[in-house]
């Protein structure tokens, strides 16, 4: 197997995305830095991803669309961190299994989540991830997310590698995977026990310590 790609949020990191409340009150920091207080209902959309409909709605309050975009995922980023450094936001337990894969394969992380935090939780954790990467702090970053292989084809390209596995927790992880022309596996977590995927996997895993029996399964092939 020549590279084992993980996804982050629901793989790695407790919980299948980020907590609503961070958007809402990384929203509230961007356009209190912007200088502007909408209503009610346009900030619900503020704190939404219709990059139509932030883009109009930035238009009505003259503010850059894109500058409000950055603002908002870096303070997401930032307070996340602090989520996760505090525990707030803990990891899976199985995921003492990373450095071990690590020192037997390539490893690396790619996720629709923002890139800083990519980084942040792949050096606060030390798994040994050759390559992390997340979404772009864009608009067009955003477009680019799962189930686009875009991500996914870049680390490949970064790694030097032409196939290998993907891990994900979720149906636009099966699909980015195949479409990446990876082999795939999806973890059962709590929840996503009764998910129903739009593709077959290749493998169906309970645990990620269930990757170094698949990494002695390839290489005895």
């Amino acid at each position: 197997m020549q590279a084992i790609l993980f996804d982050m949020d629901g793989v790695i990191l407790e919980g299948p995305r980020t907590d609503p409340q961070v958007y809402a009150d990384a929203t509230s920091y961007a356009l209190s830095e912007l200088g502007i207080d909408p209503a009610s209902e346009q900030r619900e959309a503020f704190r939404g991803f219709d990059t139509d409909i932030i883009t109009d709605h930035a238009a009505t309050h003259g503010i850059d669309p894109d500058e409000f975009w950055q603002l908002k995922d870096y303070r997401a980023s930032e307070l996340t961190h602090e989520r996760v450094r505090s525990g707030e936001r803990g990891v899976y337990d199985d995921v003492e299994v990373l450095p071990e894969l690590a020192e037997r394969t390539t490893t690396a992380l790619v996720t629709n989540n923002r890139h800083r935090t990519a980084e942040f939780v792949g050096d606060h954790f030390e798994f040994g991830f050759e390559s992390v990467r997340g979404r772009d702090p864009s608009m067009d970053g955003y477009q680019r997310r799962k189930p686009d292989p875009y991500y996914l084809d870049e680390t490949l390209d970064e790694l030097g590698v032409d196939g290998g596995l993907y891990v994900g927790d979720s149906g636009v992880d099966i699909t980015a995977g195949q479409n990446a022309d990876l082999e795939t596996a999806f973890v059962r977590r709590s929840h996503n026990r009764s998910t129903e995927l739009p593709a077959e996997p290749d493998y169906e895993l309970e645990s990620l310590t269930e990757l170094l029996d698949l990494l002695e399964t390839a290489g005895s092939r």
